[in-house]
């Protein structure tokens, strides 16, 4: 007979939880014990109107933190049952998980989850290194196993039809004041727990660059420092696009982040051709795909480097007042 979770098992996994990516690194999340079970839900007073005004990243992002949290639980001995969305009257509830049969972890889930901490974007310039193709057919395997699919843009003219979808996306954005201005508020030029440091921004963008990049103020990158010139990109995508799509969506890239962990591979985020409605149908549209994409990667071999900045665990955790 399974009881339910208690506070410190709460505290420990949602300590990895929140390594997890979001946009701008808001870390729009909360965790909750409510009768014994761990609940994630949408911080809302961390969504972004301008960038996000569907709500989809801050949900894809909440989707990775609860993978992020199965693997801890799991890790840990007490695996969980998960039901995505339970009470309709409770929207931003993404999520709430039961104390499932005790077992002991599998070597995969011990991968990953040895991985949630050297995880990070990597922004920089990759190394012109080939991803070999064992490698490229275990992130396919872990978007498959998360009930998503992974599509490789393979090959010089489709990566520049990718590239010009991407770029013009990038326009369309640029040109919202808004959205200029919601970014430059999440970059971070002191220590700050949340937010993009202007470190971790990469290298500020260049006319010859293939793939748009974000305007996180990084600095002019060294000559002969230029972006891969075929960076293997990966679109990843969902079978519909509802709020519960959204949720699973964020744990498979999730899991296809740790697997390139894992195997010793950097990544960074492109979402900038999922954020314009009218891209991510072309997108669609060029890989030939039925569902949904939700985001895409850039993948390779670059500089080791660390994770941005997280939150303290207790201010993303609503406890129960205990009564004197």
């Amino acid at each position: 007979m399974t009881t339910g979770f208690t506070v410190q098992q709460l505290r420990a996994a949602v300590s990895d939880a929140v390594r997890a990516p979001s946009l701008h690194n808001t870390q729009p999340w909360r965790f909750r014990l409510r009768d014994g079970g761990i609940e994630l839900s949408v911080d809302p007073r961390r969504r972004l109107p301008a960038t996000d005004p569907s709500g989809w990243g801050a949900r894809l992002a909440c989707g990775a933190a609860l993978f992020n949290l199965r693997l801890a639980l799991a890790v840990a001995g007490t695996p969980a049952t998960v039901r995505l969305r339970p009470y309709p009257a409770e929207p931003d509830v993404l999520a709430r998980l039961t104390p499932d049969l005790p077992r002991r972890p599998t070597p995969t889930e011990q991968s990953l989850h040895a991985a949630i901490r050297r995880r990070f974007s990597n922004r920089a310039p990759f190394w012109p290194d080939p991803v070999p193709a064992d490698a490229r057919w275990q992130l396919g395997e872990a978007a498959r196993a998360e009930q998503c699919w992974l599509e490789l843009v393979i090959g010089t003219g489709a990566v520049n039809a990718f590239a010009e979808i991407a770029r013009s996306a990038h326009r369309v954005l640029e040109r919202d004041p808004a959205y200029v201005a919601e970014r430059t508020a999440w970059i971070r030029s002191e220590p700050c727990p949340d937010g993009v440091p202007v470190a971790a921004g990469g290298p500020r963008s260049e006319p010859q660059d293939l793939l748009p990049q974000r305007g996180f103020g990084g600095r002019n990158r060294a000559p002969g420092r230029d972006f891969e010139p075929e960076p293997l990109v990966a679109v990843l995508g969902s079978a519909g696009n509802t709020a519960t799509d959204q949720v699973v969506a964020g744990q498979a890239l999730q899991r296809v982040l740790l697997t390139a962990t894992d195997v010793g591979l950097s990544v960074s985020l492109l979402s900038q051709p999922i954020e314009v409605p009218g891209a991510r149908e072309a997108l669609r549209l060029s890989l030939g795909r039925f569902g949904t994409p939700q985001m895409v990667m850039r993948i390779g071999y670059g500089q080791p480097g660390v994770a941005t900045p997280r939150r303290p665990v207790d201010e993303v955790l609503d406890l129960p007042v205990v009564s004197a």
